[in-house]
């Protein structure tokens, strides 16, 4: 795994890379905003981790550039911000994960493989099982790509392309937050469920109508992926 770290402090730098080296990651260090997205544009990444706080370029500016371009690699957000609307930002950017300082290395390593081991196990494990059509969707699991109405979407997120996809093996049943965090996240993100909410809000953005949001809230209980229901316009 070749992951791109953009931190301006040299010490959580060291940190990181003490751990990569044990996990055999390749890791490569930039302390400025703008340098580090710069380098991101001049090769491929398999991973990037970005500091909120940044000279040159702040963190959430270079995650909203990188979704701007269509890029779909995973990004975990480094912040000390620890309050609800800075973290809800930052995953409405495009991160698809945030760690908040200070935090364990061990805490990290799990973050980092939760989000790259889905987009890594997927094709293999389900390109046997053919291409997902519906009556809205076409999914090619070998490509990750989306055609909705027969138009493709390229703009989704490794995660939302997770997210979507699981919703659309499970069509019409519902799941509470914490078993999409189980099953789409891969480990347990206790005080976190938001996160399901900003993804489910960006997936309706991306893919929605006001007639046909796709995914609709189940009070008390949690969402569910229903092609079937149309909303009447207000």
């Amino acid at each position: 795994m070749k992951v791109l770290v953009i931190e301006d402090n040299e010490s959580v730098c060291s940190m990181i890379e003490m751990f990569f080296s044990k996990e055999g990651i390749q890791g490569e260090f930039v302390h400025n905003g703008l340098e580090g997205y710069n380098r991101f544009k001049s090769e491929h990444w398999d991973l990037l981790i970005v500091d909120w706080m940044l000279p040159g370029m702040d963190g959430v500016t270079i995650c909203r550039k990188i979704r701007e371009e269509k890029s779909t690699v995973p990004i975990i957000m480094l912040t000390a911000k620890d309050s609800e609307s800075d973290q809800v930002l930052g995953l409405e950017m495009g991160a698809d994960d945030y760690v908040t300082k200070p935090f364990s290395p061990l805490a990290l390593m799990a973050r980092i493989k939760a989000v790259t081991r889905r987009y890594q196990t997927m094709v293999p494990a389900e390109s046997e099982k053919g291409n997902i059509q519906t009556q809205h969707f076409k999914i090619n699991k070998d490509t990750r790509e989306v055609i909705l109405n027969g138009a493709s979407i390229t703009n989704l997120t490794p995660k939302e392309f997770d997210l979507l996809y699981y919703f659309i093996q499970h069509p019409k049943q519902v799941f509470s937050r914490e078993q999409l965090l189980e099953q789409v996240w891969g480990y347990q993100f206790y005080g976190d469920e938001r996160t399901v909410d900003v993804h489910i809000k960006r997936l309706r953005k991306k893919l929605g109508t006001v007639t046909q949001p796709f995914f609709h809230t189940v009070w008390g209980v949690g969402y569910k992926f229903d092609e079937s229901v149309e909303l009447e316009e207000k």
